[in-house]
């Protein structure tokens, strides 16, 4: 357990490609339970990303360039050894649907074998953005369907940018 007068660092993982309006509503949340947030993208060499690191490392140090508690970086292995690395004792997950609770469930409960000392916190995104994943944002894009209410604005001059649009 930590001291109180220690800092909460949480640990927010995922893939963020790319980081959608819902990411950051859950971002924004976690601000409000914990001292500083790490935005931790994986390293997952079995996906083929839409972006790569660098470019989604500057994507969301962009959106967050004036939020002080928000640490962006990317890591590999076992999300609870690089959680005991970076002194965090929570993980944040979002659900957004049953269907996504079964999955997060059960990995939140191989975490706590794996390492007692971290939690799993589990937050629901605002209802508006209870249907959003980046897998939808990319399918959209693909399709040349509008954006703008699910992405930040860099994530959109990205994608235009990229795909010369």
């Amino acid at each position: 357990m930590k001291k109180n007068d220690e800092k909460k660092i949480a640990i927010y993982p995922g893939s963020f490609d790319p980081i959608t309006n819902g990411h950051l509503d859950l971002v924004s949340r976690s601000l409000c339970l914990f001292d500083k947030i790490i935005v931790a993208i994986l390293i997952n060499p079995e996906k083929e990303p839409l972006f790569t690191f660098d470019e989604r490392i500057a994507m969301i140090n962009e959106i967050f360039k004036d939020t002080p508690n928000v640490e962006v970086d990317t890591f590999d292995g076992l999300l609870v050894n690089y959680a005991i690395k970076k002194n965090a004792g929570v993980v944040v997950r979002g659900i957004r649907a049953f269907s996504d609770f079964e999955y997060e469930f059960q990995m939140a409960l191989m975490n706590r074998k794996l390492s007692q000392e971290v939690e799993t916190v589990f937050l629901m995104p605002a209802e508006k953005y209870s249907y959003l994943s980046s897998r939808l944002v990319r399918e959209i894009f693909k399709l040349g369907g509008s954006l703008e209410c699910f992405i930040p604005e860099v994530v959109n001059n990205a994608l235009k940018k990229k795909f010369n649009r």
